[in-house]
C-alpha cells in the first residue's frame, strides 16, 4: 500500500517512480525541481481557447512582451503557460499509454516536477501559420523577433540546441527569468 506524500518533493517522488522515471532524474541532469507557483494571474486565453495563467510578474512581462511584438507586427500566440504537477503527469501518462518508452519522453519533456512550467514563468508560443509545437517555429519573423528582444523583457529561450538538459530542441519554449 502506498502512503500519501506530504511534502511536494515526496510527491515528485511518488510520481516519477509511478511512470517509472528514474529518481535521480535531476540529479543526473543537473535540473533542480521546479516547485509549482502559488499565486497565478489570468493571461488570458490561448491559441485553443483555454484560460492560462502565469506568476504576476511573468505575466506582467509577457503582457508588454506580447504588446511590444504586435507594435513591431509579429503576432505571438500562447500555446500554454503554466501546468500543475498532475497536468504534467496526465501529458506523460498519455504519451506512456500509447506506447511512447520514457527514454523517449524523457527526451521531449521534462516529467513531472521538473517542468518549467510548473514554475508560472514558462510560456509555450506559436505564430499564425506555424505548427505548434515545432522546430519549423525557429524559421518565423516571430523566433527572429524573440531572439533579439526577449531577454529585453526577462524571457530566454529555455532548451536551446544541444543543451544540458537533454530535452530536445524547443525554440517555442521561453521562460521569465526572475531577477
Amino acid at each position: 500500500m502506498t502512503t500519501p506524500a506530504t511534502t511536494y518533493e515526496e510527491r515528485v517522488l511518488q510520481v516519477l517512480s509511478e511512470l517509472g522515471v528514474p529518481e535521480s532524474y535531476g540529479r543526473d541532469r543537473g535540473m533542480p525541481l521546479c516547485s509549482e507557483a502559488v499565486e497565478l494571474v489570468s493571461i488570458g486565453q490561448d491559441i485553443y481557447g483555454r484560460e492560462q495563467k502565469l506568476s504576476p510578474r511573468a505575466a506582467e512581462a509577457w503582457h508588454a512582451l506580447r504588446s511590444a511584438a504586435e507594435r513591431d507586427g509579429v503576432v505571438l500566440g500562447l500555446v500554454s503557460a503554466f501546468r500543475s504537477l498532475e497536468y504534467q503527469k496526465q501529458i506523460w501518462r498519455r504519451k506512456l499509454d500509447a506506447g511512447e518508452k520514457v527514454d523517449h519522453i524523457l527526451g521531449v519533456n521534462a516529467p513531472p516536477g521538473y517542468s518549467e512550467h510548473h514554475t508560472g514563468r514558462a510560456i509555450d508560443l506559436t505564430t499564425p501559420g506555424c505548427r505548434t509545437l515545432s522546430e519549423e517555429f525557429e524559421n518565423t519573423p516571430a523566433f527572429s523577433w524573440l531572439a533579439r528582444r526577449a531577454e529585453d523583457f526577462g524571457f530566454t529561450l529555455s532548451y536551446p540546441r544541444r543543451n544540458k538538459s537533454g530535452i530536445s530542441y524547443e525554440p517555442w519554449h521561453w521562460a521569465f527569468r526572475e531577477t
